[in-house]
């Protein structure tokens, strides 16, 4: 076949299938069902490392598009080529390369990333390192065995159980009360650290002399539970499902007592489900533990900084060249259109430092393909994570920021999701509007369209006595509030870098920001947050990226 040929590569939500074990998209039976498309080739490329260049990568090969074929696949890069067939009419073939939860620098070549003083000694390390994956994996799997058992005897020497909270009958009477599913600090609890969940629950008569399973969705970090007194399960991943055995000779008829210790080590803390998981199972039915639970923070302070680090899962894959090595390079020099990518969250806390290492990437490709200045299309990261109720620095906002500057680079573009994440889940459902708004930009700059590919972007700013006047670019069909007559998400600083929430009106192609206690305005943010509020669209319904008007120094800047 003869058609256009897609790189879709990145971490997790580009590796997000459109419907398997541990993903879905919004609608995804349905998407299922009618993806027939034999016209539209995919071909994944499997998840491997090497610590130098290899010529050969591992796959089942080229796959017609049909629902046997697409559920294990990347649904933004599903999405995006379904949007291209639509359009173009000719055979779109999509090649996956992607690995969940992976830093840029792993898919950079060795070569690019000497470049950069702090990563030239590992580089070479890696270069001389014999150990082949299976070792890598044994090596890495061992750690992750041992770090449990590390995590419990710093609970026991530091006596977060001596306070009895795991006894059948300890009373809870004084304890607060928290509604579960949640993370807590969706509850204003800023704790890292041991918090403890109890929980009564009725046992029918029937239920009796059976074994059951405790299911309590996922939980954030580590658990260790126990019912009516006596230790159950003990999980370690935030990622996944606890379910827990519980025997028939400890069940009671009537009520019995659920406990639950989780330590938090850093992040985000607690029993964050999915509902549907929360309940105890039988086989004569389930019983929900979904809603209020007593809770107590342990008194014991654990110290986070000085826990053993848990091993990364993907630690193999997280070194420097190894999934461009294994998983671009064996790729050249295929004929390709170009990539589209979808990554960043695992930079985030070095977002100063993805401003470089971003954009080498994509030059470091385009050299190696030896195809020119192929187009290379991403995606900036989605709303997520906790609401803020004041503007304040975010490391997510400046990777967002340090993504946008990509666009400097020739025959770029960007889909921006600040409307399409979802505060409680990294990986939001909505990837077909992800799919479709990288479309527009490959069909507009690609494929010649004329169509709007772009949100409104921020070009300038000038100071007029005490507001501050904002122009834009690509404010197709003109600006707008969306969903409401106010504006939202606005910021306004004087040169005391304290910024305020903004009022803000639109004139034509201009925004125009101000706050009557700041009598001198310096600068102005929007959409500055993990997860701001935020309604600025054009006419052609396509939210404007996040941006900020200074350049005064972030909470990431200098982290390597």
């Amino acid at each position: 076949m003869i058609g256009e040929v897609w790189i879709c590569s990145g971490q997790s939500n580009m590796e997000m299938p459109v419907s398997s074990g541990w993903a879905r998209v919004l609608n995804h039976e349905k998407e299922v069902a009618e993806a027939n498309y034999p016209n539209i080739r995919l071909l994944m490329v499997d998840k491997v490392t090497a610590n130098r260049s290899q010529d050969n990568f591992v796959s089942d090969g080229w796959k017609e598009c049909s629902p046997e074929t697409i559920r294990e696949f990347s649904a933004v890069g599903y999405f995006y080529g379904r949007e291209l067939y639509k359009d173009l009419n000719v055979p779109i073939g999509l090649i996956e390369t992607s690995w969940g939860g992976t830093i840029v620098e792993a898919w950079t070549s060795g070569k690019t990333l000497k470049r950069f003083p702090e990563f030239e000694d590992m580089v070479k390390a890696i270069e001389l390192d014999d150990k082949s994956n299976e070792e890598e994996d044994i090596e890495v799997k061992k750690k992750l065995e041992e770090w449990p058992d590390k995590i419990e005897q710093i609970l026991k020497k530091n006596g977060t159980f001596d306070h009895g909270y795991q006894n059948i009958n300890y009373k809870t009477d004084y304890w607060k009360t928290m509604e579960l599913p949640t993370i807590w600090e969706e509850e204003d609890i800023k704790v890292d650290g041991v918090v403890w969940f109890s929980k009564i629950i009725t046992i029918p008569e029937s239920w009796k002399d059976q074994d059951l399973t405790l299911s309590l969705g996922r939980i954030n970090d580590y658990d260790i539970t126990w019912f009516n007194g006596k230790r159950v399960g003990r999980g370690t991943d935030v990622g996944e499902l606890r379910l827990y055995k519980i025997p028939a000779d400890i069940v009671k008829k009537g009520e019995n007592r659920i406990v639950v210790e989780v330590l938090d080590i850093g992040n985000v803390g607690g029993l964050y489900g999915p509902a549907k998981r929360m309940k105890i199972l039988s086989n004569k039915g389930n019983i929900s533990l979904v809603g209020k639970w007593k809770y107590k923070i342990d008194p014991v302070k654990i110290d986070i900084s000085k826990l053993p680090k848990k091993p990364d899962q993907n630690s193999g894959a997280n070194r420097p060249t190894v999934l461009y090595n294994a998983m671009i390079h064996p790729l050249l020099p295929y004929g390709i259109r170009g990539a589209i990518w979808y990554q960043g969250e695992s930079n985030a806390g070095r977002a100063y430092q993805y401003r470089k290492l971003f954009s080498a990437m994509i030059e470091d490709w385009r050299e190696a393909w030896g195809q020119g200045n192929f187009p290379f299309y991403f995606v900036q990261l989605a709303n997520f994570m906790k609401v803020k109720p004041k503007p304040e620095d975010d490391a997510w906002a400046e990777l967002r920021e340090a993504q946008t500057m990509a666009l400097k680079l020739p025959n770029t573009g960007m889909a921006v999701a600040i409307d399409i994440g979802e505060a409680k889940d990294i990986h939001p459902k909505n990837k077909q509007e992800v799919g479709r708004r990288l479309a527009l930009n490959a069909l507009a700059k690609t494929y010649g369209k004329d169509i709007p590919y772009s949100g409104p972007m921020y070009q300038s700013m000038k100071i007029e006595v005490n507001k501050v006047r904002l122009h834009f670019t690509n404010t197709d069909g003109g600006l707008t509030a969306k969903d409401s007559k106010q504006l939202k998400g606005f910021a306004i600083a004087g040169a005391d870098k304290k910024f305020v929430w903004a009022k803000a009106k639109i004139d034509g192609n201009d925004v125009i920001v101000w706050n009557s206690k700041i009598k001198n305005p310096v600068a102005v943010r929007y959409a500055w947050a993990a997860n701001p509020v935020c309604n600025l669209y054009n006419g052609a319904g396509l939210p404007a990226s996040p941006f900020r008007t200074d350049d005064w120094k972030g909470i990431t800047y200098g982290k390597k």
